[in-house]
């Protein structure tokens, strides 16, 4: 099998693969399967999958840098809008399901829960970069400015799981798990940024 060849097979899984969160909802809410509140699970389902592959985005750079593997880089695009997909599940079940459009509320909600404040804030950095994340957008930007506007992800990353640590409040395993995956996923990329001459 070619590179060409392997690299569609390689994409192909992943796009298969990442399906499997929403197919699950979909077929545990037609077998009743979500427990007593099936909005709030939805929505703390659709969540957390988010941030996996908000998470996961980041990991081609680090992982090339420490293993030399650079298969997964190619399709970094793709677990990046997959990442924006379930975010938008996620908010879109939290309007449209769990407040039904009552705009009143929803502002309301974001203005006094600051989990919700800063979830909000998360989706909104989410928004240019899944709008930018095109080639063309890349040549209209120019690789520099295009570069710059997609570190964004971190700090979506960091109201992500700050987010979670607020909404979850009680059990913080899942929370800090998240944190210790990012902060583990920051620390390789400023190491391996730093100058040579001011290494050990």
């Amino acid at each position: 099998m070619d590179v060409r060849a392997r690299r569609r097979l390689v994409a192909l899984l992943i796009f298969a693969a990442s399906l499997v969160p929403l197919l699950l909802v979909v077929a545990d809410a037609l077998r009743g399967r979500l427990g007593a509140n099936p909005i709030e699970a939805i929505l703390n389902r659709f969540g957390y999958w988010t941030l996996v592959f908000v998470l996961l985005a980041l990991v081609p750079t680090p992982l090339q840098r420490l293993s030399g593997w650079t298969w997964i880089a190619p399709h970094r695009r793709m677990i990046g809008l997959f990442a924006f997909f379930y975010a938008c599940l996620h908010v879109g079940t939290y309007i449209g399901v769990d407040q039904f459009f009552d705009w009143r509320a929803i502002v309301a909600d974001v203005v006094k829960r600051k989990f919700i404040t800063i979830g909000m804030l998360a989706f909104a950095l989410l928004v240019p970069l899944a709008l930018t994340s095109t080639d063309g957008s890349v040549r209209r930007l120019g690789y520099a400015r295009w570069k710059r506007l997609h570190r964004l992800v971190y700090a979506a990353a960091l109201c992500g799981v700050v987010h979670f640590t607020w909404r979850v409040k009680a059990d913080l395993r899942e929370p800090l798990l998240f944190a210790a995956a990012l902060a583990a996923l920051l620390a390789v990329r400023l190491i391996g940024r730093r100058p040579l001459s001011s290494r050990p």
